[in-house]
C-alpha cells in the first residue's frame, strides 16, 4: 500500500467489510447483488462459514524484503497477457490505493455475475476501460475526482485512524476461465495459480494465502475478505 509509481498518495482503506461495503454500494454495486465478509480463518470449517457463492477474495499481507524480492522475480517471469484471456487487470499508480484496486479487480472480473447500477461510477468505469490496457486504466482512475473523493470518504470511515505510511498491501484472487488468478496492481500482470472453479475459489485462494503466511510466521498483519454474491431472498441492508 505504501509504494506508488507516481507522486499521488491516498489514505489507505481499512481491512473492514463494513467500510468496503459502503464504498462499493456507493459506487454502483447494488446492496442486494454483492457484499464483503470477513474470512475468520483458513481451515475448512471456518471457510464454510463464508456465504456462497464467493466472487473474489481480497488478501492483506505485510510488505517485507522477502515479499518484495519475490514480486520482482515474478515480474521478470510474467509474460504479456494473452489477449484471449478475459481477465480485467489494471496497474496501481497511486500510493495506498491497493484496497481500491483490489475491489476494482474483484468487481471488474464478475460484471457478468452481478448487475451494476446503470450510469453509476463503476458501470461507467468498466464500460469505458473495457478496451484499455492496464496503464491506461490506472491513468483513468488517477485523474478521476469522483473515485478519489469516494476513496477518501471510505478511508476515513474505519474504526482506526488511517495512517499515511503503511507496510501492508492488498491483492485480489479471482477465478476466470477455469484459472485462479492473483491480481496485484504493482505486478506486471495477472499471475495464474492453476485450475479453479467458482465453487472452489475460496478454498483454492486459501491454499495460496496459507503459503504466503507461512513465509511470515511472526507477523500478525494478515487479513482476508471475501466478496460474495447475495443469494436471492436475502434481506438487503
Amino acid at each position: 500500500m505504501a509504494d506508488s509509481a507516481g507522486p499521488i498518495k491516498w489514505l489507505p482503506l481499512e481491512a473492514n467489510p463494513d467500510v468496503m461495503n459502503q464504498f462499493l454500494w456507493g459506487l454502483g454495486v447494488p446492496p442486494d447483488e454483492a457484499e464483503c465478509y470477513d474470512v475468520y480463518g483458513l481451515d475448512e470449517e471456518l471457510l464454510e462459514m463464508v456465504p456462497k457463492p464467493v466472487l473474489a477474495v481480497l488478501f492483506l499481507y505485510p510488505l517485507t524484503s522477502q515479499s518484495e524480492e519475490e514480486r520482482a522475480q515474478q515480474d521478470s517471469q510474467t509474460k504479456v497477457q494473452d489477449p484471449s484471456i478475459t481477465v480485467f487487470f489494471m496497474k496501481q499508480t497511486v500510493g495506498n490505493a491497493c484496497g481500491t484496486i483490489g475491489l476494482l479487480h474483484a468487481i471488474g472480473n464478475v460484471t457478468s455475475e452481478i448487475k451494476l447500477d446503470e450510469g453509476s461510477f463503476l458501470d461507467k468505469f468498466f464500460k469505458s476501460t473495457v478496451h484499455t490496457d492496464p496503464m491506461e486504466c490506472a491513468s483513468f482512475l488517477q485523474t478521476d475526482r469522483e473515485m478519489e473523493v469516494a476513496h477518501s470518504v471510505a478511508a476515513t470511515a474505519g474504526d482506526t485512524e488511517a495512517p499515511v505510511n503503511v507496510d501492508t498491501h492488498f491483492i485480489c484472487f479471482t477465478c476466470v476461465d477455469g484459472q485462479l488468478y492473483e491480481l496485484d496492481g504493482r505486478k506486471s500482470g495477472p499471475i495464474s495459480h492453476g485450475a479453479s472453479t467458482p465453487s472452489s475459489l475460496l478454498q483454492d485462494a486459501a491454499k495460496v494465502i496459507q503459503k504466503m503466511m507461512q513465509k511470515n510466521p511472526d507477523s500478525m498483519n494478515f487479513n482476508a475478505i471475501a466478496i460474495t454474491k447475495r443469494a436471492k431472498g436475502d434481506d438487503a441492508p
